[in-house]
């Protein structure tokens, strides 16, 4: 029987790609090599966007109270608090821990997830892909109509697909230790001193994560090779603290290795988080964007299954996230040039802090690293608001004098048209979007006073179910050709 789609990897973004699948009714399995999450956490928190994308899915609150982190870029901290928006970012999630909430996501909406399952290969066929694969129980194949990478930074389906991964090999790296009861002084954006960097912050229940930059050092091509022995010599060097006898969870190494797909879509081939995008970490942006790119296929994808996807809708998934993808790779090498170079970059690290202060600049870096500055090509329209996210914490009154709030329209990973009072045309809005009822809630409410005040508050909004706007009002873009272009043939 064939599938709806099949991903490959159980990471985070594989299982958020299999949520946002099956919220659009799509059959979908997930394949993954190892027999259960491994429990290891490179990233420790998400960014703003990403918190929102989980918030649109009802899946924030079940992190249960979060620490909201400052920002900065390059080690060059950022007042968040001057700026308009909100881009404090989630701080002290292991994603070992955001694998565990998705997971959980995934049993409720009865999603397949295989583990001890490798994938070894696949072919293309008129109609679809089929995914050859060893499990528990020996060979098999199993068909599907689309296929999705979400397997890493050294993605076998990258590599079958063909698709090209050109970009920057490493000039440093960077050493990683989970420790428990070290009681290791706290540096969560990361301290210099002689001989590179250090940071330090606490992980979750005792365990302290280390992280050092130490300009004399080379991680070792195998991982397999590093001992704690060498990050504890290195950290006593620079800080003049001992932990050669803290108890260690974990170590690892990486590099500033930047790379990006050159397409993330090959037929019905599609590829999504590191398998697209790998670079130096650097404000847990790797996963957040990954994130982001299934909420964005997620939708595209369940509407080519179902069949009603309109001509060249899967080829926006490209034409939208390639770009984000490079400005991930140029922040994140900038970031890195300015945070682990050494004093020489200290007065570019001086005019970037007179810099920051300025809120035009704060949030121009604060919209990079936190992705709230991503505004995608909608089409007709002039809207100021046009191609920008809906942010979902806003609240709503509907008709019905009832309380409700933009990520809750978003559960269902539908499209919405809100329509508030301000409307003059309601009626004929309601009337046009009717057709579409199938794929598009209609719903009439307002915003908050606050929200109502602002000069670019749109009287009506259509919102994609990834959380962007494709149209607005006041505006001289009809909606139809909007909903035609994002929802398909009436």
């Amino acid at each position: 029987m064939s599938k709806g789609a099949i991903i490959v990897g159980a990471g985070p973004v594989g299982l958020m790609l299999a949520g946002e699948l099956r919220l659009g009714g799509v059959d979908v399995t997930v394949f993954e090599k190892l027999p259960a999450p491994s429990g290891e956490s490179r990233g420790v928190g998400f960014t703003r966007r990403a918190a929102e994308v989980f918030e649109q899915r009802g899946l924030l609150a079940r992190f249960g109270d979060v620490e909201w982190a400052q920002g900065h870029f390059g080690g060059v901290r950022i007042d968040f608090s001057q700026l308009e928006d909100n881009h404090f970012s989630v701080r002290g999630i292991p994603q070992f821990h955001t694998e565990e909430i998705l997971c959980a996501w995934l049993d409720e909406l009865d999603v397949d997830v295989r583990r001890s399952h490798e994938v070894l290969g696949f072919r293309e066929t008129e109609d679809g892909v089929v995914v050859e694969y060893q499990g528990p129980d020996g060979h098999g194949e199993l068909s599907a109509q689309y296929l999705v990478g979400c397997d890493g930074a050294r993605s076998l389906v990258r590599r079958l697909a063909g698709i090209d991964f050109p970009g920057w090999e490493p000039t440093r790296g960077m050493y990683m230790a989970d420790l428990v009861g070290a009681d290791v002084r706290r540096r969560p954006i990361g301290e210099r001193v002689p001989g590179g960097m250090v940071m330090s912050f606490n992980l979750q229940n005792g365990v302290d994560r280390i992280v050092i930059h130490n300009e004399a050092l080379r991680p070792p091509e195998d991982k397999s090779s590093l001992t704690f022995s060498v990050i504890a010599d290195a950290w006593e060097e620079m800080t003049g603290e001992r932990l050669h006898d803290a108890e260690v969870r974990w170590i690892s190494s990486f590099t500033d290795t930047t790379r990006q797909a050159a397409e993330y879509r090959q037929g019905r081939v599609f590829l999504a988080g590191d398998a697209t995008h790998i670079h130096m970490p650097a404000g847990a942006q790797g996963m957040s964007v990954g994130v982001q790119d299934a909420a964005n296929l997620g939708w595209k994808l369940a509407a080519a299954v179902n069949g009603w996807a309109p001509e060249g809708l899967l080829d926006t998934y490209h034409s939208e996230r390639h770009p984000v993808g490079q400005q991930l790779m140029r922040n994140t090498r900038a970031q890195t040039k300015l945070y682990l170079s050494g004093e020489e970059m200290e007065p570019l690290r001086a005019v970037m802090q007179e810099l920051v202060a300025d809120p035009d600049v704060a949030r121009h870096l604060a919209g990079q690293v936190s992705g709230l500055d991503i505004r995608y090509e909608m089409g007709e329209g002039s809207h100021p608001r046009l191609g920008l996210r809906l942010r979902p914490d806003l609240p709503l009154k509907l008709a019905d004098g009832s309380p409700s709030s933009v990520s809750e329209l978003l559960r269902s990973a539908r499209g919405v048209l809100i329509i508030t009072s301000a409307a003059t045309n309601a009626a004929e809005l309601r009337e046009t979007a009717a057709p579409w009822a199938s794929r598009v809630d209609v719903v009439t409410g307002d915003f908050s006073d606050e929200e109502t005040a602002r000069p670019d508050a749109p009287h009506a909004v259509l919102v994609r179910p990834d959380g962007y706007i494709a149209w607005a009002a006041p505006d001289e873009a009809a909606l139809k050709p909007a909903l035609q272009r994002w929802f398909g043939a009436a």
